[in-house]
């Protein structure tokens, strides 16, 4: 497949990404749960990791040059690494999060349409993930296949 298609799949994934922490941010305000706000923080980090798998996709596409003699195709791991550690400062996030309401717990509102606007997410990014594992297999990338884990991530 062409590098613009492969191209498309990480704007898929970056337009999943800003719809689920519009929606994940609204469940957090409407609930004051913590961990809706985790999975918001979460998908900031999917959103960032989407971005760099974007720009690993258009450099790999680069022709080979004078310092890069077999082109620049290892560009996507640099995407794999990245996530890495876009995922250790969400951890720090979140957790500095919850141990502040753990000290000073607060009642949660709303539960349900928080909940529903949580699983709505959760079904865009289920969707996505399906459709982005299916173009790894295809195109044989690391990178879909990275970006398709970036999509799986909420739902462990």
């Amino acid at each position: 497949m062409s590098s613009r298609t492969a191209q498309s799949y990480a704007f898929l994934s970056i337009a999943a990404a800003i719809i689920t922490i519009a929606l994940k941010f609204g469940a957090y305000l409407l609930t004051g749960s913590v961990g809706l706000l985790s999975d918001a923080i979460e998908s900031i980090v999917n959103l960032v990791a989407a971005l760099v798998a974007l720009w690993a996709l258009t450099y790999a596409d680069k022709p080979a040059d004078a310092e890069h003699a077999f082109g620049h195709s290892k560009a996507e791991y640099f995407s794999s690494g990245a996530e890495g550690a876009l995922i250790i400062v969400a951890a720090i996030s979140i957790a500095v999060e919850a141990w502040g309401r753990l000290l000073h717990p607060e009642p949660l509102t709303q539960l349900g349409l928080g909940l529903a606007l949580s699983l709505f997410a959760t079904a865009i990014n289920g969707v996505v993930a399906f459709i982005l594992l299916r173009a790894g297999q295809r195109l044989r990338s690391i990178l879909h296949s990275e970006l398709m884990l970036i999509t799986c991530l909420p739902m462990y």
